[in-house]
């Protein structure tokens, strides 16, 4: 049942970024959205109440039962037909990992900033690393054959940025 609710509550949270950008388009993703968050509160509130019905189940509240049944297959029709307007939503499935693993879902976009942080600063380490190595060769070749980078300097069009490059 938490899982159930932390799933929802992702989902929603993740699709605030939908809701703000499609603002121009209207508000009808908004409402949408907000409809299709009010029904699955609902239902989870409804099994949440059927649940301690059925676990001190008594007679005479038979009714009270029927009545919370019938609001929850009314509540998930409706779930239905809104979930069709919303399906352009996309839940990366690695979030549904990181509930599974009993981690916040809120810390997957944390997570993933992190990972491109590093991927960035170490791809940032090998292009200067390359650009040391290009600078570092340009001056041993000039060293080694001025002539010959000279001309190659004026094919490039950089024979004034000097020998180190």
């Amino acid at each position: 049942m938490v899982l159930f609710y932390a799933v929802i509550r992702c989902v929603f949270q993740m699709s605030n970024n939908t809701r703000k950008r499609e603002k121009e388009d209207g508000d009808v993703v908004n409402s949408t959205l907000d409809n299709l968050e009010e029904h699955l509160e609902r239902s989870i509130e409804n099994v949440r109440q059927i649940q301690i019905i059925v676990s001190d189940f008594q007679p005479q509240g038979q009714p009270g039962l029927n009545q919370k049944l019938q609001q929850i297959v009314k509540d998930l029709q409706e779930v239905e037909k809104v979930g069709k307007k919303v399906q352009d939503i996309q839940v990366p499935l690695e979030v549904f990992d990181y509930i599974d693993s009993g981690r916040n879902p809120q810390l997957y976009t944390k997570d993933c900033m992190e990972k491109a942080v590093a991927k960035n600063e170490e791809a940032k380490g090998k292009i200067d690393a390359y650009r040391m190595f290009k600078a570092r060769l340009m001056l041993e070749l000039h060293t080694v054959f001025p002539k010959e980078m000279d001309c190659y300097r004026a094919l490039r069009g950089d024979h004034n940025r000097g020998n180190n490059q």
